[in-house]
């Protein structure tokens, strides 16, 4: 537990700027999907957006880094679509 602990703190010190970015464009989403509440076609879009904002955020991530090989990406872009499947589900039927 004192592992994850001082990783995690490591990780927030040297990548925070990035998560923020990530906080930001979800909060950002839920404002949206909130606000649009009800028109189909704009959840769908907005989703869709956030699936690509991931996806882009998640290379950039790697990007800076130097750590970007294309199973990361790949990682990136199966979560986002497994994602926007399961909330395409649940929110609009």
């Amino acid at each position: 537990m004192e592992k994850l602990k001082k990783y995690l703190k490591n990780e927030f010190k040297k990548k925070g700027f990035d998560y923020l970015i990530l906080l930001t464009g979800g909060i950002f989403f839920l404002v949206a999907i909130n606000y649009f509440k009800g028109e189909r076609f704009l959840e769908f879009i907005i989703i869709l957006a956030f699936s690509c904002f991931y996806i882009f955020w998640g290379f950039y991530h790697h990007a800076i880094n130097d750590s970007i090989y294309i199973k990361n990406v790949v990682e990136y872009i199966l979560i986002a679509f497994i994602v926007l499947f399961l909330i395409k589900l649940i929110l609009i039927p």
